[in-house]
């Protein structure tokens, strides 16, 4: 007999043919399927659906730790409230690993996750990615984001975050069936206030187009520790998710995390390390992104024009600084970059045609213009754009009236501009008495000049 001597997850009381999965690899239960053998080290995430069909999913986090003994994981299948949960019961424990001999066999499946082709043209794991893609999740993140301690680090396909309900007046979230052991609690990126309180004029500007103050606020109060890397950590827990259980609040919050990273300038030059870890960590994720089923992550959908739009962005904010440590952040992003080029065809900046003659089947040449890199070039639509500030707009940006601007405008010149802050009516006084002491002096003006010639040092 077969020695049970690895960590191993049992899942048990499973419906008939339902879905089971962990990690990266998804699969049809049998009869005869108990659980999962020769789990690594690190943590784990299992995930149960009562079918293979789009049905509400159900999954738990788990840690294997390094230990004398094999860690034994139990997680049943509760077919009243339809809910996956870690058994707790220290007896049920000890009765199930004194039967793990009989099952160990042919009842669990060995760990293994998807398979690539090598270049001999036979099969091999992948088993290096889920520790890749796990590499920045900690205890601290799972219980913050599940509201949990390590036996409740469980979430289903309906988990969300309050901030992701829909805004229906009249209804609260019991309403809208958000229980509490589903509700999600993600770090707070509000891209629409991305400035201090009491913040006005030049700096909510400058706030909105570099969004640097908002990242590292999320960071001070609400990571713990201060640790940045816990932004890489929440936006791959919310990745997984959407690989995995199909969770869409945790799409939304992974949008959110890339557009707050991707808009940032000055947080490169301090926090270069973060940028660097997020930037290949999201390399790896959309190399997995055909894995989340009903195209939640199309890179030729929604999803990719959002993320080429931020790459665009960020690609010329980041030229702009110097220093060794963005130009590390820079070779990151030339990988990513050159990923997408390879695999999904995309390009970024240099010249494109945009007019040019195409000819139809019948021999016909039609001239055609495209605006597809209007956007890229802030060309057409995109182009900046001149407005008129109303009174109340440019009070809130503390500009002084704009009905005078024109007339104040128009009348300045470099006269008037005095270097010891004197005003235009102290300008005009001054020249009026220079030009009556100039009719005074009439033609003695002339010889005054040549005596102050006179009495001038030629050596000078």
């Amino acid at each position: 007999m077969e020695t049970a001597d690895s960590a191993a997850l049992l899942l048990l009381d499973l419906p008939q043919a339902a879905l089971a999965g962990i990690d990266l690899l998804a699969f049809t239960t049998t009869p005869r399927f108990r659980g999962v053998k020769n789990i690594p080290r690190g943590f784990h995430f299992a995930f149960v659906g009562t079918s293979t069909a789009f049905s509400e999913r159900h999954g738990v986090w788990f840690k294997i730790n390094e230990s004398a003994t094999p860690h034994l994981v139990i997680a049943k299948w509760d077919a009243a409230s339809e809910t996956l949960s870690l058994e707790q019961d220290d007896a049920e424990l000890l009765r199930q690993r004194a039967n793990l001999g009989s099952i160990w066999r042919e009842g669990l499946t060995p760990y293994r996750q998807a398979t690539k082709d090598s270049t001999d043209g036979e099969a091999e794991e992948e088993s290096g990615d889920w520790s890749i893609l796990t590499s920045a999740i900690s205890e601290k993140l799972l219980s913050r984001i599940t509201g949990g301690n390590a036996s409740k680090w469980h979430l289903t396909s309906a988990s969300s975050s309050k901030g992701d309900l829909e805004d229906i007046p009249g209804l609260n979230a019991e309403d809208l069936n958000l229980k509490a052991e589903q509700e999600l609690h993600f770090l707070p990126v509000d891209l629409k206030q991305t400035w201090r309180e009491g913040a006005t004029g030049r700096e909510r500007t400058d706030a909105a187009q570099d969004r640097s103050w908002a990242l590292n606020n999320v960071i001070e109060h609400h990571c713990a520790a201060a640790n940045a890397m816990e932004i890489v950590g929440e936006m791959q827990f919310c990745f997984i998710m959407v690989l995995t259980i199909n969770n869409f609040s945790c799409l939304e919050q992974w949008k959110r995390i890339l557009s707050l990273l991707f808009t940032c300038k000055s947080a490169v030059v301090s926090k270069p390390d973060l940028f660097i870890s997020a930037i290949a960590a999201l390399r790896l994720q959309l190399q997995h992104c055909k894995d989340a089923e009903g195209g939640l992550i199309d890179m030729a959908d929604e999803s990719g024009s959002l993320l080429k739009s931020l790459l665009v962005r960020f690609r010329k904010g980041v030229e702009t600084l110097g220093g060794i440590e963005v130009q590390h952040v820079v070779d990151e992003l030339d990988d990513l970059e050159e990923y997408l080029k390879q695999e999904h065809g995309w390009q970024f900046g240099g010249m494109f045609a945009k007019t040019g003659v195409l000819e139809l089947e019948d021999g016909e040449q039609v001239r055609m213009d495209t605006t597809a890199f209007d956007e890229d070039d802030e060309t057409g639509e995109f182009a900046p754009q001149v407005v008129d500030l109303t009174p109340e707009q440019a009070r809130l940006l503390d500009i002084p009236d704009t009905s005078d601007l024109h007339v104040s405008l128009s009348r300045t010149s470099l006269k008037e501009v005095q270097p010891n802050g004197d005003t235009d009516d102290e300008s005009d006084e001054s020249d009026e008495s220079e030009d009556s002491e100039e009719a005074e002096a009439g033609d003695g003006g002339e010889e005054s000049e040549e005596a102050d010639l006179e009495d001038m040092d030629p050596r000078l």
